[in-house]
């Protein structure tokens, strides 16, 4: 990791004040360390389903339940355990139709509207243009989004923020160095900027692929950082 001076935060002062058990950082350093990686998702998760409309609310949660069955057995056809397909949404209501009356335009029953979504989490990220394919096949007419992750996050948030700690004390050494003072030892540690946060996540809109040919997907990498804010002591 490259050492520089830009972003660091200087502050050195005196407190006349300051009682025997913190005299050693009266005078001290204080810098945020910064630290970054990117990562290729393990997973992808996308939501898929189908909107119905049926005289009866019956033939609509039947037609819409009928094509998410098939999305579902999709899945489990490419490999995807049964703990990462679960139900997203499931709604019915009544639909309607506006009708031009001589007393002007009115809304008139005209069926029902049922919807039903279920999401889909792949490990086998190179099989999700196959899945969307698939499951426009079985009568999907809905994609709400595709988003990518890491199973295990707290592991490389984990691992940033020790980067970034050691990011932070080169800082101090070198701004220490810099001003002809002698770093001591860590008077403050804490986190600076908010939580570590991922940057990548992207959603699709229901693509209108030619028949048996599976839509383009690509994951690119999820990127997350950390920030700590550190002092610590100097001598002269």
């Amino acid at each position: 990791m490259r050492l520089g001076l830009a972003g660091a935060i200087l502050l050195i002062a005196l407190a006349p004040d300051a009682r025997a058990d913190d005299s050693a950082c009266s005078r001290n350093i204080s810098v945020v360390g910064r630290a970054a990686e990117a990562r290729a998702p393990d997973f992808a998760e996308v939501t898929v389903g189908i909107e119905a409309r049926a005289p009866t609310a019956a033939a609509a949660l039947d037609a819409a339940s009928k094509a998410v069955a098939g999305v579902t057995a999709q899945a489990r056809a490419l490999g995807v355990p049964a703990a990462d397909i679960g139900t997203a949404a499931v709604s019915l209501q009544a639909a309607t139709r506006s009708v031009s009356r001589p007393g002007g335009l009115t809304e008139e029953p005209d069926g029902y509207r049922a919807s039903n979504l279920v999401s889909v989490r792949l490990a086998d990220m190179g099989r999700l243009g196959d899945l969307l394919r698939q499951a426009l096949d079985a009568g999907a007419n809905r994609i709400d989004g595709v988003s990518f992750g890491l199973r295990d996050p707290d592991r490389l948030d984990a691992a940033l923020q020790v980067a970034a700690a050691r990011d932070a004390r080169g800082r101090a050494v070198a701004l220490a160095e810099a001003l002809g003072v002698k770093l001591g030892p860590l008077c403050t540690l804490g986190p600076a900027g908010g939580a570590p946060y991922p940057l990548a996540n992207r959603t699709l809109a229901a693509p209108m692929a030619a028949k048996g040919r599976g839509v383009p997907i690509e994951a690119g990498t999820i990127q997350m950082s950390s920030e700590v804010a550190a002092t610590f002591a100097v001598s002269p």
